[in-house]
């Protein structure tokens, strides 16, 4: 099948002319980038920018941390446990309980007549 040269050329022209209106972030070749500021350091490939301890000791917490792993637990055992016990109030399970108890009523009302007999 032959390529379509119309739409290539068509394509890259249009890219070409859009390229340099394109916000990218980071710094571009064409001058500072807006998403950061004159004295920020570029990323090292280390998380959260923040340099490792020493070997042999541990990070220290910082002072939001303890607070917000408890509370972050205790919402999951609180959600979990909630949305087990929640009663099932859907529509299949209403309309499943009222059949079953049709279906005893015609039970019911079908041994009586026969036992009329």
């Amino acid at each position: 099948m032959p390529v379509p040269t119309a739409f290539t050329s068509a394509s890259n022209m249009l890219r070409r002319r859009l390229l340099p209106t394109l916000r990218t972030r980071g710094a571009g070749s064409d001058g500072p980038s807006r998403w950061t500021t004159p004295g920020d350091v570029p990323p090292k490939g280390i998380l959260f920018n923040r340099t490792p301890p020493p070997p042999g000791q541990s990070r220290k917490w910082e002072d939001w941390e303890l607070p917000c792993y408890i509370t972050s637990f205790l919402t999951i055992v609180i959600l979990g446990v909630g949305l087990d016990a929640k009663p099932d109030l859907t529509i299949e399970t209403w309309a499943h309980k009222k059949a079953l108890e049709r279906l005893e009523m015609e039970k019911l009302a079908s041994s009586g007549s026969a036992d009329s007999d």
